[in-house]
C-alpha cells in the first residue's frame, strides 16, 4: 500500500510542479490555491508513504516521478524541447526509480 501512496504523492507532486507554471508567479487565485492544494495533499501522502518505506528511497522516488512527469508534460504542454538526450535522461530517471523499486523487495 505504501508504494500506491507514494506514487499518488508522486502524481501530485506533478500537478503542484505544473501548477507553478500556471500560475504565473502566483498572480492567478484558481490554478495558486490547486497549486497550494497539490502540495499539501503529495507532502500528506509522501508522509504516509514514509511510515513504511524508507525515506531516502521514498524520497528519491517520488522526487523521479515528478522530475520525468513534470519534464514531459513540459514537452506537451510549454513547447519544451523534446531532444534524443532529454528522452535518454528521463529514461535514466525511470531507471533509477524501477531500480529503487526492485532493491526494496517491491513491499
Amino acid at each position: 500500500m505504501s508504494w500506491y501512496l507514494l506514487i499518488l504523492a508522486g502524481l501530485f507532486e506533478i500537478a503542484w510542479t505544473v501548477g507553478l507554471e500556471y500560475s504565473e508567479g502566483f498572480s492567478k487565485p484558481v490554478p495558486t490555491l490547486a497549486t497550494g492544494v497539490a502540495i499539501v495533499v503529495s507532502m500528506v501522502l509522501l508522509a504516509r508513504a514514509v511510515e513504511d518505506l524508507p525515506v531516502g528511497t521514498a524520497y528519491a522516488v517520488w522526487t523521479g516521478i515528478g522530475a520525468v512527469g513534470t519534464a514531459s508534460l513540459g514537452v506537451v504542454l510549454f513547447d519544451e524541447p523534446a531532444t534524443l538526450v532529454r528522452a535518454g535522461c528521463i529514461g535514466l530517471i525511470v531507471a533509477g526509480i524501477v531500480g529503487l523499486h526492485l532493491a526494496s523487495g517491491g513491499h
